[in-house]
């Protein structure tokens, strides 16, 4: 099993706050790889939100191929962070590790967002694809207000390597994973979690049903379905699916992903919606254990587990801040001073959801109707 490690907050935090709650729950993570996905980004990024973010780790032969390509394309440089490294036993380092944020091309700054968001994920593809064959560009993520850090190791070695502790870099929502390597290699793209195109999660579990959802996305015919470094990040891709593409309440991913037997349906009043989404969609139907924190563009965080409720899921703090964790002892790393009656535990039919500025948990039945 991975731990997972979410923090929502109404104010700025350091990452490591998230490090140092992966560590109370060591036993669960091997050091084969820690994953960050920090939003709505403070520090020196704070007055930058529109703009896009560019997280990347290039070699000395991929950076400048990545500058050249950038700079065709019309992007205009405006900042960059670089975390100062340092030597930490058992972490091999790479050149550089990067997160830039650009100005648009002129002729796209002027567009919908829609626009702007498939053309930041068509040089993301493309970046990838360049340098792919040696590793000389490794892209986690383009869009704006959110930066991406991975490496391979353990999570409180790799904050120490990266200076997380000193480094002048924040964020009010913050997942981090470390990852326990079960069926496939140790590779630096499978750490979670994942991102595409506002959407972010990451799951703890194994989704053994991983390749008949992987063959539905892929024929979606989106470009950003693809890649698959890990079964998990299906999960992602489901949820941009549902929530951006189709336009179904985030509460249809829970429908979707664990759907309800026909006979809890019809104690919902949008039963009827239910059977043609199970009908249409049971492709998406996983087959877990699988325990899976996301976030939405607007900032809503969730917690959702599938229905054999074989991985931990604990949720629980205060108005302001809230911690989403594999276990209970990381909700007391993050948030030690609350009310722990408050905590929530969700089972099979639960959605936790906290909506942006952090100020509720929200506990969501399957069995009740979509609010």
């Amino acid at each position: 099993m991975c731990r997972l490690a979410a923090i929502t907050s109404d104010k700025y935090f350091s990452p490591m706050d998230n490090v140092l709650a992966l560590e109370t729950m060591k036993e669960g993570h091997d050091g084969s790889g820690m994953g960050l996905a920090m939003k709505d980004l403070g520090g020196e990024f704070k007055g930058m939100k529109d703009l896009p973010v560019l997280s990347c780790i290039c070699s000395k032969d991929g950076y400048p191929t990545l500058t050249e390509y950038m700079q065709k394309k019309g992007f205009v440089e405006r900042h960059t962070w670089a975390p100062k490294t340092r030597p930490v036993a058992g972490i091999q380092g790479r050149d550089y590790y990067l997160a830039k944020v650009y100005e648009y091309p002129e002729q796209y700054r002027d567009r919908e967002q829609s626009v702007k968001d498939d053309l930041l994920l068509r040089t993301r593809l493309e970046l990838k694809r360049m340098g792919q064959a040696d590793e000389s560009i490794v892209v986690f993520s383009f869009y704006p207000d959110v930066i991406m850090l991975k490496e391979v190791g353990d999570p409180l070695a790799l904050g120490e390597f990266f200076g997380l502790d000193k480094a002048n870099i924040k964020a009010k929502i913050i997942l981090a994973q470390g990852r326990q390597n079960t069926n496939y290699a140790i590779n630096l793209y499978a750490c979670h979690p994942f991102f595409l195109q506002g959407y972010g999660s990451m799951t703890n579990g194994e989704n053994t049903a991983f390749v008949p959802i992987r063959e539905y996305l892929t024929g979606r015919a989106h470009p950003g379905y693809t890649g698959y470094n890990s079964d998990s990040e299906v999960f992602t891709h489901i949820l941009h699916y549902v929530v951006r593409q189709l336009g179904f309440p985030l509460t249809y991913f829970k429908d979707t992903i664990t759907p309800l037997t026909l006979e809890e349906m019809a104690g919902r009043p949008d039963g009827d919606a239910l059977r043609l989404i199970k009908s249409s969609l049971r492709m998406l139907t996983i087959d877990g254990p699988n325990c899976n924190i996301g976030f939405l563009p607007d900032g809503t965080t969730f917690m959702v587990q599938d229905a054999k409720k074989l991985r931990p899921g604990a949720v629980g703090g205060v108005p302001g801040r809230y911690a989403l964790m594999s276990e209970e002892c990381g909700v007391d790393a993050a948030v030690p001073r609350r009310d722990k009656d408050t905590d929530v535990f969700p089972m099979k039919y639960d959605m936790v959801i906290i909506p942006p500025g952090a100020k509720e948990i929200k506990v969501w039945n399957q069995l009740r109707a979509a609010s």
